[in-house]
Parts: structure tokens; C-alpha cells; sequence
């Protein structure tokens, strides 16, 4: 169902976001209703983590040098 939302912004911007919007042949209502959507769905995401992700979690020490690792290997791979 769709609800009726005024703002207030700046002109300059709603200008800008009205050329956005016909230049990728969407409404500007449908491109802040994605953006909105977006946001709401990220925030959710990020507040999950796998239980996969959960167990891997501190397994690599904090000191690890990947670049001296990596340099070690090319110098056994062509030595």
C-alpha cells in the first residue's frame, strides 16, 4: 500500500535527484523508496553473522604479516 510523504529539501538537490532519477528512467519516488528500502535491509544485514563467520572469528593472529607469507612462498614456488 502506498502512503503520501511530503519533504522538505533543498531545490538544488531535488533538481539533481529529478535529472538522476529520468537518466536511469525511474521515478523520483521509486528511487528514494529503493534508497529507504536499502538502507532499513542493510542496517538488518549487518547486525547478522553466519555461524560460519562466528567460528572463523580470531582464528588468523592479529600479527599476521600476509605479504611476508605470500613473499615466502613465490621465493619456494621459483626457487
Amino acid at each position: 500500500m502506498n502512503t503520501k510523504l511530503t519533504l522538505s529539501l533543498d531545490k538544488e538537490i531535488i533538481a539533481e535527484a529529478k535529472s538522476y532519477a529520468r537518466s536511469h528512467q525511474v521515478s523520483l519516488s521509486k528511487l528514494i523508496e529503493n534508497y529507504l528500502n536499502s538502507l532499513t535491509h542493510e542496517s538488518n544485514n549487518r547486525d547478522t553473522i553466519s555461524p560460519l563467520v562466528e567460528s572463523l572469528t580470531g582464528i588468523i593472529p592479529s600479527d599476521y604479516d600476509e605479504r611476508e607469507d605470500y613473499r615466502n612462498y613465490i621465493d619456494k614456488k621459483y626457487s
